[in-house]
């Protein structure tokens, strides 16, 4: 495997891993007006993210750090032919943050309210415009002999991207109420679990319909394979939650995103952007990478320090592994 392949790879698994650990708080900070009944509730539902949720941007910024380097053309074109989609989710992010920063600072209601907004919306919209630009990158858009975005907004707002990005956001729903029930006790934790359940068979439907739809656009036997398997393991974590085994819910859907994730790059290699205008626009992972030697540099450096970044992030989901409720919130 040359190091092209090997960095497709890794990218990959960073957008895997990030999608199934900031899929399940995008998913927690959406349902925050829909879970929680008073502000107690709502401290426990941010509570059960608060210690992770910054830890798990990490993974979106070196995903684009990897593509920054290894695969220089790709980001150009991609981040300028997204401008505007992954602007709105930068901005979302930004004030989401902000949101869980701000929103303990000052005890009015009207405040806590605003912040409480924020939080839903700056989840809300990454979870939909993640699933719009990734079905547009599987489908591909138009480019120029020079590899140049040659299209509008509106091209990027066709309707199997708009499917797109109603499965990641039904399935980040879906993921958020099943860590919700996992993490909580009580009230808040029974009324994840039924939830959960109402929300996967919507999250179910669109991913069978997205995945059928991706497979006849790119496929491969690899990708139908992860695409069944995506099926079924978004059936078993569905199965588990009526159950009410949070646990093995959890790691039904957080397979099921890893597998859906896996299946759209495998469909596309090796491809990274293929192009829907002049065919010779289509950026693949040979023509939009790096020299051998920058890869060859980064393939060291990410061999010393990323199992030192997986174990502090590891240790950080040990640490803050047990569940919480409303009798550990103060009343004041």
């Amino acid at each position: 495997m040359d190091l092209t392949t090997v960095w497709f790879v890794l990218i990959a698994v960073l957008f895997t891993g990030y999608f199934i650990l900031e899929g399940f708080d995008f998913g927690v900070g959406a349902l925050l007006p829909v879970l929680a009944r008073d502000d107690r509730e709502r401290r426990v539902m941010i509570n059960t993210i608060g210690p992770v949720w910054d830890g798990n941007e990490v993974w979106l910024i070196t995903a684009g750090g990897a593509m920054f380097a290894a695969f220089p053309e790709w980001y150009a074109t991609l981040f300028s032919g997204f401008y505007l989609p992954l602007l709105l989710i930068l901005l979302a992010l930004i004030v989401r943050g902000v949101a869980f920063e701000y929103r303990h600072k000052r005890p009015e209601t009207t405040w806590k309210r605003r912040w409480d907004t924020a939080i839903t919306l700056g989840s809300l919209i990454p979870a939909l415009l993640w699933g719009v630009a990734f079905a547009n990158i599987l489908r591909g858009v138009p480019l120029d002999a020079d590899h140049e975005y040659a299209g509008t907004l509106l091209d990027l707002l066709n309707p199997y991207a708009l499917l797109g990005g109603a499965t990641t956001t039904a399935l980040f729903l879906t993921h958020g109420a099943i860590f919700t029930a996992l993490k909580t006790t009580g009230d808040i934790r029974h009324r994840a679990g039924t939830l959960a359940v109402r929300l996967g068979i919507l999250a179910a439907t669109l991913a069978v319909t997205f995945l059928t739809w991706t497979l006849t656009i790119r496929s491969n036997p690899a990708a139908v394979i992860l695409a069944t398997a995506a099926t079924a393991a978004l059936l078993a974590g569905l199965a588990a939650a009526h159950t009410r085994r949070e646990g093995w819910a959890f790691t039904g859907t957080a397979t099921a995103i890893a597998l859906t994730v896996a299946t759209l790059f495998t469909a596309l290699f090796p491809n990274v952007l293929p192009s829907t205008g002049d065919p010779t626009g289509t950026l693949t992972a040979t023509n939009a990478a790096s020299t051998p030697y920058t890869l060859g540099i980064m393939t060291w450096v990410a061999a010393i320090f990323t199992p030192v970044v997986l174990a502090y992030q590891g240790w950080t989901y040990w640490v803050f592994r047990k569940r919480i409720g409303v009798a550990h919130i103060p009343t004041h």
